[in-house]
Parts: C-alpha cells; structure tokens; sequence
C-alpha cells in the first residue's frame, strides 16, 4: 500500500536502489560524514556530527514509512540537517538521499514543493559553505559540483521512472480487463451466432412437425415432404454447427444467400436476389456481420411476417455496402417491443462495431435496408 503519493520501501533499504549510482557509492555517502566529523579536533563538535547523522537516517526512514504531517516534519528535518552538515562540516552528500526520496513522490504537487525548496536550499546552503568551509570545498569541487546535478536530475528521472512504471502497470492491468472482456465478448458472440443458427432452424423444424402432424392422415404424401425437409433441415443446422465449431471462421454472404434461399424455400416464401453476393475487397469482419444480420432478418421474415416473397438486394459502392432485405408480410406491429424479441437489437450490436446502420419501414410488410463502410473506421 502506498501513502500520500509515496513508494513504500522497508525498514532495512537504507541505501537507494535504481538510481543510476552503484551501490558502493551510496556506501561511501553513508560511510563519508564520519571522515568529515572525525576531521574535527573538537569532542563536542564529534559528538555532534555523529548525533545528526543518527538523527538524519532516522528522519529519513520515518519519512519513507510514515505520512501526512509525520513525514513532512521528518523532510524538513532531513533538510536542515542536510544543510548544517554542508555549511559546517563541508559534507553536502546527504542532500541526495533527499532527492531520491523526493523522486518517489507520486503527488506532483508536493513532489514540485520539495523538489524546489530542497534544490533552493542546498545551493543555499553550498553558497554559504565556500565561505566558511573554504578550503574542504575547493578540495571536493567536482563532487559537490555532481552532487548539486544529482539534486537537480536525480528526483525528475526517478519520478518520471515511477511515473513511467505505474503507466505501465495500469495498461498491464488495463491489458488484463480487456481480454477478460474479449472473452466475454466472444463468448456472448458465440451464443448469439448459435441463437441464429440453430435458433431458425429449430424453429422452423417445430413449424413443420407440426405442419406434418396436421397432414399425416389428411395428405400421407404432403406429410412425407415435410418430414423430408425436416430431415434436410435437421441435416443442415447439424452441419452449421460443426463448421462453428471446429474452425469458427467468418461466414461469406455468398453462401449465406444459398441457406437463407433454401430456409425461404422450406417455408414456402419465394426468394428474389439482386446485386452480386460475392463481396471483393471487403474485411472479413463486416462480411461476417452482412451474414448474421442476413441470417436473422430471414429468421424474422419465416418466423413472423407470414410473407410469400422475400427480396434481398446487395449494392457494393466504393464507399459503402447497402444491403435490403424486404417483404411483403404483416410488418413489425410495435418496434419498440418487438426490437428485442426479433433479434434487431444483436444486429444493431453488430453493425455498430464495424459503424454500420440498421434502418427499418414497416409500410406493406417490412423492409430492413443495412449500411456498412467498406472499410473499418477508427473512432
């Protein structure tokens, strides 16, 4: 769990990690402001330089599990430790222990807050150092000179790092949701494309065995046919299923037209065909979707229009695809309660996906005109 924007650490990881410095550095930074105390002749003065760095580590490990006012007293006595140290013993290297801390804060305000007041106070407190610490200073200039980069570059690469990291785990995580709704999506996909297929056929075997009961003792003959299409049409849905099945590749509208005519026929509606059904230069996608909706609007014309006819026309442009599936039969009485029933709501799903339309005119029987680009839009 994470505090105020800040990247947790254990209570043993004194030394920073991932910084872009050896880890031997950072063991001389902890191991230098002895050397810097010890420089000292006076007692008091070694009992003070080794009482703040008892106290600078503390602070420092407090922030780092601490939070909310508790941490930003402890910063602020890191800081000023960090500053006593520089302009009276010379030793400036605390202040990147400073940064690195400040690199790991998450909230951009107060790591922006920290991040200037720490860089203000360190080149402060160098300023006044060259003064009263003139000649250790001029003895270590170019690593009070990397230290003060360090400052400066240190806490914007390591909260850019984190920043870059906690992307990364969000699109992992957000990766991770997306298949889960792929899955889910397929798998709703997958019902609905059994729904239309065994859904029609289903249906229209219950129609005819019905069909076939009624003439069984009034036209043997009659009866006989319709057990037979039964037979082919039990046949046909059986053979659907498998090519589902075993490879679940996109249906071609051309084949479609060849089951919807034979189904039109089986229920005694004649079929008339306009366009050209074999699609060039269209996405196997929006071919798969041309045929469902093609196979569930005819699901509808057998199932509830009581037509004779039924007419699809297919018009390819080189910007859309038209394709209208009309019949003379009763029409749809109430479109607002029948759009579920019907199957109209899984073809508008469908025709959205690859932006497509689905407009519907009940005027003498029912006329379903669908509209697709022929090439799939990004939004």
């Amino acid at each position: 769990m994470e505090h105020r924007g800040t990247v947790k650490h254990k209570w043993y990881h004194i030394i920073p990690k991932n910084t872009g410095l050896s880890i031997y550095a950072w063991i001389i930074f902890c191991i230098l402001p002895f050397y810097f105390i010890f420089k000292s002749s006076s007692t008091w003065g070694i009992i003070f330089g080794i009482s703040m760095i008892l106290l600078f580590f503390t602070a420092y490990r407090l922030s780092f599990l601490s939070e909310g006012w508790t941490a930003d007293l402890s910063v602020s006595i890191e800081m000023v430790i960090s500053m006593v140290m520089t302009f009276v013993l010379g030793y400036v290297y605390f202040s990147l222990f400073l940064a690195f801390y400040i690199g790991n804060i998450q909230h951009k305000v107060r790591f922006l807050t920290l991040y200037i007041v720490h860089l203000v106070t360190t080149i402060a407190a160098v300023s006044v150092g060259f003064f009263t610490q003139n000649e250790i200073f001029f003895m270590q200039l170019p690593f009070i000179v990397i230290s003060l980069i360090g400052v400066i570059l240190l806490p914007l690469t390591i909260y850019n790092r984190n920043k870059r990291e906690r992307l990364e785990s969000q699109l992992k995580d957000a990766n991770k949701k997306l298949s889960q709704l792929v899955v889910l999506e397929e798998r709703q996909r997958i019902a609905r494309d059994l729904h239309d297929t065994l859904g029609q056929k289903l249906s229209l075997i219950g129609l005819k065995s019905d069909l076939a009961s009624r003439l069984l003792y009034k036209s043997p003959e009659s009866a006989k046919n319709e057990i037979n299409d039964i037979h082919q049409t039990a046949r046909t849905a059986l053979k659907e299923v498998r090519d589902m099945v075993s490879n679940m590749k996109g249906a071609k509208l051309a084949d479609e037209i060849i089951r919807v005519q034979e189904i039109l026929q089986a229920a005694q509606i004649d079929f008339h065909m306009e366009g050209n059904p074999v699609l060039k230069n269209i996405p196997p996608l929006i071919e798969n979707v041309l045929s469902m909706c093609l196979k569930e609007a005819v699901t509808n014309v057998v199932k509830h229009s009581h037509a004779s006819s039924c007419s699809v026309i297919i018009n390819n442009t080189p910007k859309e695809l038209v394709m209208i599936v009309q019949d003379d039969g009763v029409g749809i009485p109430d479109k607002t309660n029948s759009f579920h029933e019907n199957g109209l709501l899984g073809m508008k799903e469908r025709l959205d996906f690859v932006n497509g339309y689905l407009d519907i005119k009940t005027s003498n029987g029912t006329m379903l005109t669908i509209r697709v680009p022929t090439v799939i839009q990004q939004t």
